[in-house]
């Protein structure tokens, strides 16, 4: 069989179309973390001083000190803040173009089993950046600033250096964000058909097993850090086994109700 050019080019049309819109797509979501840059820069000192306040509370009042040894620290410390920040900002307008390319190739069924997850996952991501930073970080940094005091006649004081400080807090909360997408990552495997419920319940000791591990690799080393970043784990664990449970009985009832359907419109045909 001999392809006309014509019909090549036919072909290479829409393959051309959808190169263009994600071109199209991509550029929007960089101007749109352009933008968001720009003004977290403007306000990365603000922002920054928020990132802080978990340390100044666990310093005694008026002691805490940050320091910087470079001269070029405390500004790439402050563009790192607004790259940081600027994703989180700029996240939504970004979710929204990947949105628009994926969904008119999925039918409406798809969209609307596609949908809650991509809902989900910002909302889920952002408990978990909460819990870090108002309970996890002070109840941590407190723990860690116990140790010190006089050793061997010598003080021992803590002097945090700006750069260490921000990548510890941003380990804190993309550790504790993106654990927190667990139920978001088993639902759609659960969707997907690869994973059943009867599966992770029979699996459940290798998956505690496996929770404590990713909690020990994502956290400072520290036991404290560990465990309160482990025991939501474990329960958001168990709250997606109950979700599987009630949407396995769901989707077993709809089957059944278009079994009954299939069977009543037989005879008709």
């Amino acid at each position: 069989m001999v392809l006309r050019h014509s019909d090549i080019d036919d072909t290479q049309a829409p393959l051309l179309d959808h190169l263009i819109e994600l071109r199209t797509r991509l550029m929007r979501s960089l101007f749109a973390f352009g933008i968001a840059f720009a003004v977290c820069f403007y306000y990365s000192g603000a922002i920054f001083g928020f990132l802080v306040r978990p340390l100044t509370g666990a310093f005694p009042p008026g002691q805490g000190r940050l320091i910087y040894t470079k001269l070029y620290e405390a500004f790439f410390v402050e563009v790192k803040v607004a790259l940081f920040a600027a994703f989180f900002l700029s996240f939504p307008i970004i979710a929204n173009q990947l949105w628009a390319f994926v969904a008119p190739g999925l039918y409406a069924k798809e969209k609307r089993a596609f949908f809650p997850f991509l809902v989900a996952t910002p909302i889920l991501f952002t408990m978990g950046a909460a819990l870090a930073y108002f309970v996890v970080m002070p109840t941590a940094f407190h723990w860690f600033l116990g140790f010190e005091g006089q050793k061997g006649g010598l003080k021992l004081e803590a002097l945090p250096g700006t750069s260490d400080y921000l990548a510890l807090v941003m380990q804190f909360i993309l550790a504790f964000g993106i654990s927190f997408l667990l139920p978001v990552l088993l639902m759609l495997l659960n969707r997907a058909g690869i994973v059943s419920r009867a599966q992770l319940a029979s699996a459940r000791r290798y998956a505690i097993v496996g929770i404590f591990i990713i909690a020990a690799v994502a956290t400072p080393p520290d036991v404290v850090s560990q465990l309160l970043l482990a025991v939501p784990l474990l329960l958001l664990f168990e709250g997606t086994m109950v979700l599987m449970w009630f949407t396995e009985r769901r989707d077993a009832r709809e089957k059944a109700a278009e079994a009954v359907a299939g069977q009543t419109s037989a005879p008709a045909e």
